[in-house]
């Protein structure tokens, strides 16, 4: 009997299922029309998601994206929590479920999973994408308006990715307290940029506050010490690119790198990597660079030499986000 394939193949080959008769160029153009809308380019009080198309479309195009962010957070998280593994899982704003497929493809088995989105067309399609895993065939996909009257059942962990960008503030402030009542863990992925990393240490701060220890990608749940405005904690994950991916931005690569910046919290204890890589190592001749956030905390470069032995070939091996020293 055939092993099953990993969640991240069996979403791309059902993301690739979604095209199946659409003509490329109205999928492409819907997703560029999409994009405009979000990155607000179109009245705020036009629909998003027209029709099944547009959500076929940008599924296809953002979902891959959201996933390899998604998972590279949870495995951070599961590398300081290594004993625990969540018995259920609510995604807040989750459309068609990008969140699900990554908390399952760091912790395989079945869990009672809920999604919730203010979308019925994305959660419809969510639903439709996840019946190519068993893992996920029971989710519930429940529409539900993401602000102040949130509330949420309780739950293990609670996934919030790419969604405080879309918010008020006092609607963000009000998702995260939520998120803190109901979960004994929670993870929030926004875009690795100036902004999306300012709401993420916003949101940190508040669940720090609530009583949560930072798993990742801190190594501490003390202040973030980064100086405001002079820099941002992002990292990046590799996404292969589709041909509508190819298309819409007119590359050539099969690859595009994901920027993400998020947090990993939990209220029982956890064991956050001593140091953790942020920003891409730099390999000279004969020694390898790397800038790390530490425990005291301080943002500190140290240099790894041939001298090293061990500890140099893993400096060469190392990786934006991972942690520092390696795991013996």
């Amino acid at each position: 009997m055939n092993a099953p394939a990993p969640p991240a193949e069996t979403l791309r080959a059902a993301l690739a299922g979604l095209l199946d008769g659409l003509p490329p160029r109205q999928a492409a153009q819907a997703v560029e029309r999409l994009i405009a809308s979000y990155r607000g380019a179109t009245p705020t009080d036009a629909p998003i998601l027209r029709d099944r198309a547009d959500v076929a479309a940008y599924a296809a195009y953002r979902m891959p994206a959201t996933f390899e962010a998604v998972r590279s957070a949870l495995e951070a998280f599961a590398e300081a929590a290594p004993a625990w593994v969540p018995g259920s899982h609510t995604d807040v704003g989750g459309g068609t479920g990008a969140a699900a497929w990554a908390v399952s493809a760091t912790w395989g088995g079945k869990r009672p999973v809920t999604v919730l989105d203010w979308a019925e067309p994305a959660l419809a399609l969510g639903r439709e994408i996840a019946a190519a895993d068993p893992a996920l065939r029971d989710v519930r996909w429940q529409r539900s308006r993401i602000g102040a009257a949130l509330t949420l059942e309780s739950t293990d962990l609670v996934t919030v990715s790419y969604v405080l960008n879309e918010l008020t503030a006092p609607d963000r402030t009000a998702l995260v307290d939520a998120a803190a009542t109901a979960a004994q863990a929670v993870v929030i992925v926004e875009p690795g940029t100036p902004d999306g990393y300012a709401r993420v240490i916003e949101a940190r701060d508040r669940l720090v506050d609530a009583g949560f220890h930072v798993a990742a990608p801190c190594p501490h749940s003390a202040a973030c010490p980064i100086a405001p405005g002079t820099d941002w904690c992002h990292f990046s994950a590799r996404v292969s690119r589709s041909s509508l991916h190819r298309q819409v931005k007119g590359g050539s690569l099969p690859y595009e790198d994901e920027k993400f910046s998020y947090v990993a919290a939990a209220r029982f204890p956890v064991t956050p990597a001593a140091s953790r890589v942020v920003r891409r190592p730099q390999i000279r001749k004969g020694q390898v660079l790397l800038d790390l956030c530490e425990t005291e905390p301080s943002l500190h470069r140290t240099t790894v030499t041939k001298r090293h032995g061990d500890l140099y070939k893993a400096a060469r091996d190392a990786d934006w986000g991972d942690a520092w020293p390696p795991a013996p």
